[in-house]
């Protein structure tokens, strides 16, 4: 079988990495593209992944980002025929819209809820066959071509059976698995779906920052151009290594979704911080059914504080975090397991592929 796998951003060399490795074992013929992304680019050459890169420059601005969907879709349309690709795969809209004019199938990973992305429910959920989406989310996808399973995505990569946190990312920051430290991230929010969407502001990371100081270490990571004041705490580590900082963190605080979701899931008290706070139901199930995050609009910046000076004070914190995860993991799958079956299954049942 001819498998494409798209790349759209760094967090989707993570989710499809052990998947596409996998289906080339089982003797698949698999395609990886990737756009101009260096992170992305950087996480595939690490992982020993080959792969076909898309020109093009993001672009910021609605008209932009349109005009350059229109190239990246013509490129894996053009791509789809000429290696007679049987089924796309990933977050792409590009595979998803360019399904429709040729014989190759698709698989459209989608973990936002349709009110936060409306563009996409406009304009790649009818295009797409299947869309493969949490079951967190049964209840906020009005798609007909829908399938549930019960998994997220950053268990494709951070699920027990896939990732094994390594100390020794600790040790070249100059710190041990029992010392306190914190990782903060903070977003630029420029996707479609962000909007007037924003995360903290730079007295509100200040504050955070003069808070954590007095209790550990401190690490930011972030997507942008990083302000002078906090230059000090940038982290210096590749970001195939941000997982194992993450999972022996004391907290994780920032105004990511990925990240937010991820510390979470390796059982690390994370707390988010931006206005799409109650808007994406995979992180309020990790925090309202798993109690493994915490979510506050920049409006209750305070309350956030109050909360992260009362878990500081806790002497069995991480060791509660990890109760809470086990729970979390009893109740949920591997989602590269998953996803390996249902492509491999799925033009065998290409008549109704969704009863897989």
């Amino acid at each position: 079988m001819n498998i494409l796998f798209d790349i759209n951003h760094p967090a989707h060399v993570h989710l499809l990495k052990h998947t596409i490795r996998i289906l080339k074992q089982h003797g698949h013929e698999v395609t990886v593209t990737v756009k101009d992304i260096p992170a992305a680019k950087q996480l595939l050459d690490n992982e020993g992944i080959a792969y076909l890169s898309l020109t093009g420059k993001k672009r910021d601005s609605l008209i932009g980002k349109a005009f350059m969907q229109l190239h990246y879709d013509w490129f894996i349309w053009q791509l789809a025929i000429r290696k007679r690709i049987d089924i796309g795969v990933g977050s792409s809209v590009s595979i998803a819209q360019a399904s429709r004019f040729c014989r190759m199938k698709s698989i459209f990973l989608d973990d936002d809820d349709d009110k936060v992305e409306p563009l996409v429910v406009r304009h790649v959920h009818p295009f797409c066959n299947t869309v493969l989406s949490p079951i967190a989310l049964v209840g906020n996808r009005k798609a007909k071509n829908v399938v549930f399973y019960k998994g997220t995505h950053e268990l494709a990569y951070l699920h027990p059976d896939r990732f094994t946190p390594n100390e020794e990312t600790l040790r070249l920051l100059g710190i041990g698995a029992a010392d306190r430290y914190f990782v903060l991230r903070f977003n630029a929010f420029k996707a479609h779906h962000d909007g007037n969407v924003h995360g903290l502001s730079l007295e509100q990371k200040l504050r955070l920052v003069d808070l954590l100081k007095k209790h550990g270490t401190i690490f930011i990571t972030t997507e942008r151009e990083m302000e002078t004041e906090l230059e000090p705490y940038r982290l210096a580590v590749s970001p195939e290594k941000i997982h194992d900082l993450l999972a022996f963190a004391t907290l994780f605080i920032g105004d990511s979704q990925t990240m937010t979701s991820e510390a979470a899931i390796l059982g690390t008290p994370a707390f988010r911080c931006n206005t799409l706070v109650g808007e994406l139901s995979c992180i309020e199930d990790l925090e309202h059914n798993f109690g493994l995050a915490f979510g506050y609009q920049p409006g209750d910046f305070n309350r956030m504080l109050e909360k992260i000076e009362f878990l500081l004070l806790q002497t069995d914190l991480k060791q509660r975090w990890q109760q809470k995860r086990e729970l979390f993991l009893s109740e949920r799958i591997d989602t590269t397991d998953f996803l390996i079956n249902f492509v491999e299954h799925y033009l065998k049942n290409s008549e109704n592929p969704n009863r897989i």
